[in-house]
């Protein structure tokens, strides 16, 4: 028998890695993610967050993913008690306050402990609009990211290997311009008093509203403000669209990039201002004031938040996804899914509907592959980008077409492919 390639041993040494820690989630096995966290969702449900509506379902499914999408991309646990409850006393986005932030302060600190509560409330008032994406996105150019990515590695190497530190490098230089060492100070939403963000707390917020967007964001957004060209500015104002509209992809993923990207500079910036500190104290100190006791976590997401997507490109991507999921003809499918992936590598749907044909077609190597490549990035996203169905039916289906394309078998009836449904 011929052993399997390194690649595919690693490809699904990986899966199985991600599913791991995915499958607490799947399974509903709330006790086993956390001890506390089946009381913690149930002070939510007492509340009535599971009879508030959010975007593409409740409020309590949107904390609930939030809390899995931060958990599955490695995030501390008071950031992800944070993103559980992210919207508790409203925010600048929503409103949702379903705690009172003048009197319910001291229930969900003593359900959540107090550093978690301090975020939940610091995420509350800050005007997110303005920090994240004002303050910071709409600063940079898709172009300018990428440059800075690699000039950000090449700094960070020199620090550690070689005592190397220049603050005047372009990146840095701009970087510190936008978010200095000490932070940033903002209003607050309601009283309009000055509010001191960390750096590192910036680059939470930042992850944070990556997570919350990519759970909440589809086509229906898309119309609602006018994000024809994809950039996702909130320029728009259309208030003739019937939610939740065709249930199109949305398109969301130029954004996320540009907030990954911007991401990932502030935490090679954090790593080289603590490398530089270390060096001249000789030692590791721990500024709780800057927030260094809060650990900055790279997403998986865009190859590790290294790459870029181009807005026209995610626009052709998600519109022949869409074309190839409304079609019949199975070798055109193939045709758009292809030319899709192309396009947008970064999702994981197209590769599991492409892993579709091959089975069909009785091509199971290609589909084996296929699946594999769409439920990892399923895996690691932790939510849905084509949410017409959830995350847990997008694995659930991934799964069972890995498992027919390693058995080398696929139903050749209509109550064969209603009949499948069984994952090992």
């Amino acid at each position: 028998m011929q052993d399997s390639p390194p690649h595919e041993l690693t490809m699904a040494s990986s899966i199985e890695k991600l599913l791991e820690r995915a499958r607490p989630f799947l399974r509903g096995d709330l006790q086993s993610i956390h001890q506390n966290l089946p009381s913690l969702v149930a002070v939510l449900q007492s509340v009535g967050a599971g009879e508030c509506w959010h975007k593409h379902g409740s409020f309590l499914h949107h904390l609930l993913d939030i809390y899995r999408i931060l958990a599955l991309w490695k995030a501390p646990h008071s950031v992800c008690l944070c993103g559980l409850f992210h919207s508790a006393y409203s925010n600048s986005y929503v409103n949702l306050a379903i705690f009172d932030p003048s009197t319910g302060r001291e229930v969900v600190r003593h359900h959540v402990g107090h550093q978690a509560e301090a975020l939940i409330h610091l995420f509350c008032v800050v005007p997110r609009q303005t920090l994240i994406h004002d303050d910071l996105l709409f600063h940079y150019s898709d172009q300018e990211l990428v440059q800075h990515l690699a000039e950000a590695e090449i700094s960070l190497r020199n620090a550690k290997e070689k005592g190397v530190f220049d603050g005047e490098e372009g990146w840095r230089k701009k970087l510190q311009g936008l978010v200095p060492a000490e932070g940033v100070e903002v209003k607050h939403i309601r009283t309009g008093e000055g509010v001191r963000v960390s750096r590192k707390i910036v680059g939470v917020f930042v992850m944070m509203t990556m997570a919350d967007f990519c759970d909440q964001l589809f086509g229906f957004q898309d119309v609602l403000f006018d994000n024809a060209n994809g950039r996702l500015e909130f320029s728009g104002n259309n208030l003739a669209v019937v939610w939740p509209g065709d249930g199109k992809p949305g398109l969301w993923m130029n954004s996320i990039s540009r907030m990954g990207a911007v991401y990932r500079l502030i935490v090679r910036e954090e790593e080289i201002w603590i490398e530089e500190k270390r060096r001249k104290v000789g030692g590791v100190v721990v500024d709780v004031e800057r927030n260094e006791d809060i650990e900055l976590v790279l997403p998986p997401v865009f190859d590790e938040c290294t790459r870029v997507l181009e807005a026209g490109d995610q626009i052709v991507a998600r519109d022949l996804y869409w074309e190839g999921v409304c079609e019949r003809e199975m070798g055109k499918i193939e045709e758009l899914m292809v030319q899709s992936i192309s396009k947008n590598p970064f999702v994981g749907e197209p590769y599991v509907v492409l892993s579709q044909v091959c089975l069909t077609e009785g091509r199971f190597e290609e589909a084996e592959k296929h699946a594999e490549k769409g439920l990892r990035l399923l895996l690691e996203w932790g939510c849905p980008w084509d949410k017409r169905n959830s995350w847990e039916g997008w694995v659930a289906w991934s799964r069972v077409l890995l498992m027919k394309a390693k058995d080398k078998s696929w139903p050749n009836t209509s109550w064969g492919i209603l009949n499948l449904g069984l994952v090992k």
